[in-house]
């Protein structure tokens, strides 16, 4: 899926966002710095990766997934479980979308494994007392991560947290959708991976205006942030309590849980998919891809749905 600037009141519907802060013991919304930031937002351009983020004794741990889902994330996903016991664990979401079938693959096995779905950007503070994890809440989910939001057994977005939606489109044609043209083969792609998308959100327990909204926002507008009031609407949210998704620990008499405010990331502008079928993933991805298109023959015809 394509990702745009900000948004009006379409789009399928994925979180809205608003402001806030999360403070546990061990776990604070803090970023560190504005470079910190800025590597932030380069990450979440690039394919998604995972990484395990330890904050025992404190808290528990949890899973950070940045990046844009592409046709490897699932089989990344799979090697970075191996070996570790995730059952019941928090998934916690930076992403600018990607692949919908993609997508919506990885978030079988997420709800497969029980895990639990947030907004944020993880960071580790190096500091005289040692490492210390936190949860800061000014992330963005857009395009086809509102989905895998959507995967969460229990799902949470805290205040600060941008939740964005669209339509699905051709990737290689969403930075001028209106003048490129479009073959019967384009639209029974873009129409197969919408009928996938909508067994998916039902699946998940979302609510059927997650589709309304989605599909409401064409490719040349900007995408629509979801409200408080829409993220409920949509079944997106499931809990206002972010002990439901990141449990606290009794802390040590000596922990301290200082809370850092969080500058407002500037609005990335929208990706543009010029990736196809086999491309390789590590390298930086131009846009987020979603249905992959492919003639009769098998062969690569155009680029992914956006």
């Amino acid at each position: 899926m394509r990702f745009v600037r900000s948004l009006n009141v379409r789009g399928w519907a994925l979180l809205g966002a608003v402001a806030l802060s999360v403070a546990l013991p061990g776990i604070t919304a803090a970023l560190g710095d504005s470079a910190q930031g800025a590597v932030t937002l380069e990450e979440r351009k690039l394919p998604m990766h995972f990484s395990w983020i330890a904050c025992e004794p404190n808290c528990h741990g949890w899973i950070s997934a940045v990046g844009i889902v592409t046709q490897e994330s699932p089989k990344d996903f799979d090697e970075f479980a191996r070996g570790r016991q995730l059952a019941g664990a928090t998934v916690v979401l930076d992403s600018s979308g990607g692949s919908v079938n993609d997508a919506i693959a990885l978030g079988r096995r997420w709800r497969g494994l029980g895990l639990l779905t947030t907004v944020g950007i993880s960071v580790l503070d190096h500091t005289a007392q040692g490492d210390h994890a936190s949860v800061a809440p000014q992330a963005y989910c857009e395009s086809m991560c509102v989905f895998l939001l959507l995967s969460g057994k229990t799902r949470y977005v805290p205040e600060g947290a941008h939740v964005r939606v669209h339509q699905i489109w051709m990737g290689d044609r969403a930075d001028d959708a209106k003048a490129a043209t479009y073959s019967a083969q384009d639209l029974m792609i873009v129409e197969r991976d919408v009928g996938r998308l909508a067994k998916y959100t039902f699946d998940m327990g979302g609510a059927g205006d997650l589709l309304s909204l989605s599909l409401s926002v064409p490719p040349w507008e900007d995408l629509h942030e979801l409200s408080p009031a829409e993220l409920r609407l949509t079944n997106l949210v499931t809990t206002d309590a972010v002990a439901e998704v990141l449990p606290k620990v009794l802390p040590k008499p000596d922990a301290a849980t200082p809370v850092a405010e969080l500058a407002t990331k500037q609005v990335q502008d929208r990706f543009v998919s010029s990736a196809v079928q086999g491309e390789a993933t590590s390298q930086p991805a131009k846009s987020t891809k979603t249905a992959e298109a492919t003639v009769p023959t098998g062969v690569v015809a155009t680029a992914p749905v956006k």
